[in-house]
């Protein structure tokens, strides 16, 4: 669990990403959940855009990805949405979130 502070920082780092897929009508599928999981891993932190044509909203999309993902609930932004799950490998980790 990130804490408010954590969150702000990483909403900052968020702000110059680009997203990395798209989400459209077919929502989420096992193979979005995998190319997610992948850019997860590695990038810790990913910017998504969902479609309008989406079944599910943004809000309602990063809350059904954020259980399969094992990834924390950043941001929701109109239609996009940021993403964050802390690299696995510990030599691999990217972003050093700022202390509690």
């Amino acid at each position: 669990m990130i804490t408010t502070k954590q969150r702000a920082y990483l909403r900052g780092l968020a702000a110059a990403l680009d997203p990395v897929t798209q989400i459209g009508k077919n929502g989420i599928t096992e193979t979005v959940v995998k190319t997610l999981s992948d850019a997860l891993e590695a990038h810790e932190l990913i910017k998504v855009t969902v479609l309008e044509t989406c079944p599910t909203s943004a809000r309602e999309t990063m809350d059904l990805l954020s259980g399969p993902l094992h990834a924390e609930q950043v941001q929701v932004i109109g239609r996009k949405i940021a993403l964050y799950r802390r690299q696995s490998d510990p030599e691999k980790r990217r972003i050093v979130l700022p202390k509690a």
